[in-house]
């Protein structure tokens, strides 16, 4: 189910194969999803920006056509961030523009930490990252965040709890997240993918797997990163709803000022949690003057 005007591929990397999607010409510039979705939630932005990017949409591990290894170890951002350098490497990529959202923006911040040399300019959509996400929580964030536990129980928990009806908890899922507080932001087509997973065991094990790592192994790295002094060198656009989770931590953009040396932010109204979906030329409008200085 490719994008409309996008090539559909599977690329080795790191052990794996992606599913990548990949269109355009120009600078490259490469699109990482979050959960519960896949490559498809970039529909509504990713022919826009071919019109002027080499864009890349990968499917992360776990995650659409993409292969899904087992374990939490496997879904560490650390480890998905090597799949992404893998990819660039496969590609003939030296260096690249990345804009992530949600799961996709973990990595994207761990990529950016990791490899410095490997990315030119950087965009994060509605996450802080991980340690500082975790330290924010009150009742108010706990409820609204509350997938950040359950899924990170440990197998086969969650998993038999969203099997019994996979595809009726994503829509809750994407429709509790929205501005609208329905599903009427996403496409037939999105939606059909996004269910999909839902209803795939190996898919869910993995979605699992991601946050249990979330809860772990990243918010450990993060605490490392954070005593090392580590900051992300690649000027950076923090781009959050103003009905998202970030916007319920405090100051998000504060956040992100201690992480990285160049820091702007876009605060998007109207916007719940999936912002390309739900406002996607506000999204254009924030990231293409970001990703078009030279």
């Amino acid at each position: 189910m490719a994008i409309e005007g996008f090539e559909a591929s599977r690329v080795v990397t790191n052990g794996i194969e992606l599913s990548v999607h990949r269109a355009g010409a120009g600078a490259p510039l490469i699109l990482l999803h979050g959960f519960p979705q896949n490559h498809r939630c970039w529909e509504k932005v990713a022919p826009r920006l071919a019109e002027d990017f080499d864009v890349i949409v990968p499917d992360l591990r776990g995650y659409g056509d993409s292969d899904a290894p087992k374990g939490p170890e496997a879904y560490a951002k650390r480890e998905m961030a090597r799949d992404i350098i893998g990819l660039m490497d496969a590609l003939g990529l030296e260096k690249a523009h990345i804009l992530g959202h949600d799961r996709g923006a973990r990595v994207s911040y761990r990529l950016a930490l990791d490899h410095p040399g490997r990315v030119d300019r950087l965009s994060i959509i509605e996450i802080v990252p991980t340690g500082d996400f975790w330290a924010a929580w009150d009742a108010e964030l706990a409820m609204a965040a509350y997938h950040w536990t359950f899924l990170a129980q440990p197998a086969p928990l969650p998993e038999r709890m969203i099997l019994s009806d996979g595809p009726a908890y994503v829509d809750w899922t994407l429709s509790h997240w929205t501005h609208s507080g329905d599903l009427s932001a996403f496409s037939a087509a999105a939606l059909e993918s996004y269910r999909a997973q839902g209803a795939d065991a190996e898919r869910v094990a993995a979605m699992c797997n991601d946050y249990r790592a979330g809860a772990t192994i990243d918010r450990r790295i993060d605490a490392e990163s954070r005593a090392a002094g580590e900051r992300i060198e690649a000027p950076l656009l923090f781009v959050w709803g103003a009905g998202g989770f970030p916007a319920k931590t405090g100051d998000p953009l504060g956040v992100w000022r201690d992480w990285a040396v160049d820091v702007s932010g876009v605060e998007l109204q109207r916007s719940g949690h999936f912002a390309m979906e739900e406002v996607p030329e506000a999204v254009l409008d924030a990231v293409l003057p970001h990703f078009t200085i030279d």
